[in-house]
């Protein structure tokens, strides 16, 4: 019963960032395409409505990933964001009219039952309130130097499935860092108010590695086919969060033979992700 709560938080941001995903990719699909990293694409899309239908499901998105992190471990919380994909398929197909097909479905049941093995077989424990500048400060500079190296070689490549890939991976990487920091900052708010909320660094922190996913989505978005960009971001945000879970927050997590069921549920979830991107997408019909 202790994961209850957590676990429905994260079901609910899932499915609100699905929403966000479609209509945010709808909307980005309607803009010009850019050569390169062009902070301007937001002005575009702010005359969008449907892309700023998209930022509200974001918001509600965050409001229940706080919650699930304030109450649940990092490794528990992140994984479950790969239900997005699914979900996000399902959520196009109704606003496209076009029911999924048995591949899809199979595709599906591959994604929630491997997430599910895996997520049984790893067990994620412990739920530390406070993480030491001296982890937090190598932890960012590697996980800042990672984005800002998979961003100038994504820009550097033309659009195609080597760019979404890169810009894919470094979106992911920032969302993972973003859940990391606003665990801290939903901890800050538990101990001390508004007050320490506001005058904590971590809650800087995902402001700004916030700005720079959402930025770095709507170009993975832009460039190239979702079967490069959408792999990257859906299993690289799950696995870096789960390092961060036991790396930055001393999470545990089963070890041993466990890693036997732990990788059947990963390839699982790998195979699903893989064969949903490859069928046509419904967001752009």
């Amino acid at each position: 019963m202790g994961f209850v709560v957590p676990v429905l938080a994260a079901l609910f941001a899932a499915c609100s960032n699905a929403l966000a995903t479609v209509l945010q990719r709808r909307a980005a699909l309607t803009v010009p395409q850019s050569a390169g990293f062009r902070p301007g694409l937001i002005l575009d899309l702010l005359r969008r409505p449907v892309w700023l239908v998209g930022i509200l499901a974001v918001i509600a998105a965050g409001a229940g990933q706080a919650v699930a992190l304030a109450t649940g471990p990092l490794a528990l919380v992140q994984p479950l964001f790969v239900l997005e994909l699914p979900l996000a398929l399902l959520i196009a197909s109704l606003f496209a009219r076009q029911p999924l097909t048995a591949v899809q479905w199979w595709a599906v049941a591959g994604v929630v039952g491997g997430l599910g093995v895996a997520l049984v077989a790893l067990a994620p424990t412990g739920n530390r309130t406070d993480v030491p500048l001296d982890r937090w400060i190598p932890t960012l500079a590697a996980g800042g130097g990672a984005v800002l190296a998979l961003t100038a070689a994504g820009l550097r490549r033309p659009p195609g499935r080597t760019r979404a890939a890169c810009l894919g991976l470094a979106t992911a990487l920032c969302y993972a860092l973003t859940a990391a920091l606003m665990k801290s900052a939903v901890h800050d708010f538990d101990d001390g108010g508004w007050g320490a909320l506001l005058t904590g660094w971590p809650t800087y922190g995902l402001v700004v590695t916030g700005i720079a996913a959402l930025l770095l989505f709507e170009h993975a978005m832009q460039g190239g086919p979702l079967v490069a960009s959408q792999p990257a971001l859906t299993l690289g945000d799950a696995g870096t969060g789960l390092v961060l879970g036991v790396l930055l927050y001393e999470e545990h997590v089963r070890t041993g033979w466990w890693l036997v069921p732990q990788l059947v549920g990963v390839a699982l979830v790998a195979a699903g992700v893989l064969a949903l991107v490859r069928t046509e997408d419904p967001a752009t019909a």
